[in-house]
């Protein structure tokens, strides 16, 4: 976020010193708005230009480039409006070289002027804009880094199955929450003859002396053998 924020205002400052080159002087006391874009192409002429038709032109599509390229939040899109910039720049030494034999840096305002500086800042300015922004994240960066749940070693079964979990492998609902097995309680057979406490209390009959025992059940008496 930061790096975008720097590189737009790098980029845009870039784009304004480009706009303006146009109004300043650039070579011999002329300004650059004198010059048409066509005279890049054709050779350049004495002739007077129109500001919307002076290289003026291609600088103000350079800026709109950096607009929208911080919209977008594209390096790419910035880049290439500096590289318009130095292009239309170079370009025009090229021609003016061609014109007048030689480029000449005179402090007299007969050779190259700060109209051609400022056109050459704003482009290296886009650059360097482009060079800081951090640009669009892609789809998979966006994405939110999800936390790995911890994996259980063993799935616990549904409600209405056996349970097999370990480590007791003993069947039963799945219910239990604690991973060690649960105490067995012995059954009640009564009270301890060897306890003086409870050796009043009544004893449950053995199983054999139950008359209702189906398994065990009572004896006649013997017959008498006379």
């Amino acid at each position: 976020m930061i790096r975008n924020v720097l590189g737009s205002a790098v980029a845009l400052a870039g784009a304004a010193s480009a706009v303006l080159s146009p109004f300043r002087d650039w070579y011999g006391g002329r300004a650059g708005r004198d010059y048409r874009v066509a005279d890049l192409f054709e050779g350049i002429t004495a002739g007077e230009s129109g500001v919307l038709v002076s290289i003026l032109l291609p600088f103000l599509g350079a800026a709109l480039l950096v607009v929208l390229g911080m919209v977008l939040r594209s390096r790419l899109v910035v880049a290439l409006a500096g590289l318009v910039v130095l292009g239309f720049t170079i370009l025009w030494m090229v021609r003016q070289g061609q014109a007048a034999g030689s480029l000449v840096v005179g402090g007299d305002g007969a050779g190259l002027q700060v109209g051609v500086v400022n056109a050459l800042a704003g482009g290296v300015l886009m650059l360097i804009g482009a060079l800081l922004m951090s640009g669009r994240r892609s789809r998979r960066e966006r994405r939110p880094v999800r936390e790995r749940e911890p994996v259980e070693p063993f799935a616990v079964p549904a409600a209405d199955q056996v349970d097999t979990w370990p480590p007791t492998q003993e069947p039963g609902m799945s219910v239990q929450t604690s991973p060690w097995p649960e105490p067995e309680v012995d059954p009640y057979t009564g009270p301890d003859p060897r306890d003086p406490r409870t050796r009043s209390y009544p004893r449950a009959p053995h199983p054999e002396d139950d008359p209702r025992d189906p398994v065990h059940p009572p004896q006649p008496p013997p017959s008498p053998q006379g």
